[in-house]
């Protein structure tokens, strides 16, 4: 089999007449051409979808399916639009022409053709198409290098929302566990109410990934709360409780001026509305601004229930864990005060699953003794 390089060199010929085959066969051998032929319009498309030729000689009136057909075929799909196609022809007039130059044709030649007009149309047109097959290669790895650096920006991104999150966590006890956790309930509340189609925010998936990377951020405010505050083990008086409540304006100013620097809303600026806002309740009773309803970012609403969620069905140091039966009553009970009616809704869609989370990323086994059954202590 011809070849150039280590590259098949590929003509197909589409006539239904044999002996035009056999000449165009007898011509392009010699040429360094492997030459397939194709007696039907229909035979040329399933050769042209199965091994894609370098150049197409197309002949225009076949019967069945013509020679218009196959071109306009050929060049409407995407694999194969850049293949050259050649109409050879016996029609010798204007609109012949016109038709195959609309149906996308590349170049065409009237029998009875000059040989050597011939050898100049299919090897330009064959260079073409090496040249646009460089050129789409070239584009391919571009893309996948861009894909790759993509990912690899996304991986560095997760990693240092997860060790800023975990840095605040680690001063109130918590674990990775809690904030793997979190991110998960927050992105199957978020899917099961973009299956709903109510909420144009969950449109788009790049609200559901956002919120799967931003979530764990919503207490990073904590940073800024004294240790004696923030680890007593008893309830806090008023004033304590005022100072543990001002973790959401810290966290979500952070967040606030790290997104400016950015120049452009990014990803943390969902980040920052959760920080700032997943302690709101739905009727207007939360801190720290005392928003309502729609008021309230919808990312944060569904975190607000994620958090409330974990927080009871984990053991603290002031409380120990709640079971699912006992934290789904609570939930429901603050339907409509704290928590948005649509977000608690998508959890009883979705009790299963939370169940699963909380069961496949439970916090390490702890020898302490058993603690005091008390309510979930807020923030």
């Amino acid at each position: 089999m011809p070849e150039m390089g280590n590259y098949t060199r590929r003509v197909l010929v589409v006539d239904d007449l044999p002996e035009n085959i056999r000449v165009l066969q007898a011509f392009l051998k010699p040429m360094g051409f492997d030459v397939d032929t194709a007696h039907c319009g229909e035979e040329a498309l399933d050769k042209i979808a199965a091994v894609p030729p370098d150049v197409i000689l197309l002949d225009l009136m076949m019967p069945g399916m013509d020679g218009f057909e196959v071109c306009r075929r050929v060049k409407r799909s995407e694999k194969t639009r850049h293949i050259p196609v050649i109409i050879i022809t016996g029609l010798n007039d204007r609109e012949a022409n016109i038709r195959a130059i609309e149906a996308g044709a590349d170049d065409f030649l009237i029998k009875p053709f000059d040989k050597v007009l011939l050898g100049a149309r299919v090897k330009t047109s064959y260079q073409v198409k090496k040249l646009q097959d460089s050129l789409l290669e070239y584009q391919r790895e571009l893309e996948d290098r861009v894909r790759e650096r993509t990912r690899e920006v996304e991986r560095t991104r997760e990693v240092t929302v997860l060790s800023l999150a975990r840095l605040a966590e680690s001063r109130d006890n918590e674990t990775g566990e809690h904030l793997e956790r979190m991110r998960r309930y927050a992105r199957v509340l978020a899917v099961e109410m973009a299956s709903w189609g109510r909420h144009p925010e969950l449109k788009d998936p790049v609200f559901i990934e956002n919120i799967y990377q931003t979530s764990p951020l919503h207490d990073i405010g904590k940073v800024g709360i004294p240790d004696g505050i923030l680890l007593k083990p008893g309830a806090l008086c008023d004033h304590e409780y005022a100072t543990m409540k001002n973790h959401t304006i810290i966290g979500g100013d952070t967040l606030r001026e790290t997104d400016l620097d950015e120049g452009v809303h990014s990803f943390l600026t969902m980040g920052r509305d959760i920080a700032y806002y997943h302690h709101e309740h739905w009727d207007g009773n939360g801190y720290p601004y005392g928003l309502k309803g729609e008021e309230i970012p919808l990312a944060a609403r569904i975190v607000a229930l994620a958090d409330v969620y974990d927080a009871l069905t984990s053991r603290r140091p002031y409380k120990k864990a709640f079971s699912h039966e006992q934290s789904r009553e609570i939930i429901l009970a603050a339907k409509g005060s704290h928590f948005d009616p649509d977000v608690v809704g998508a959890f009883l869609n979705c009790e299963r699953q939370f169940e699963e989370i909380q069961f496949n990323f439970q916090n390490p086994v702890s020898d302490d003794n058993e603690l005091p059954d008390q309510s979930a202590q807020s923030a």
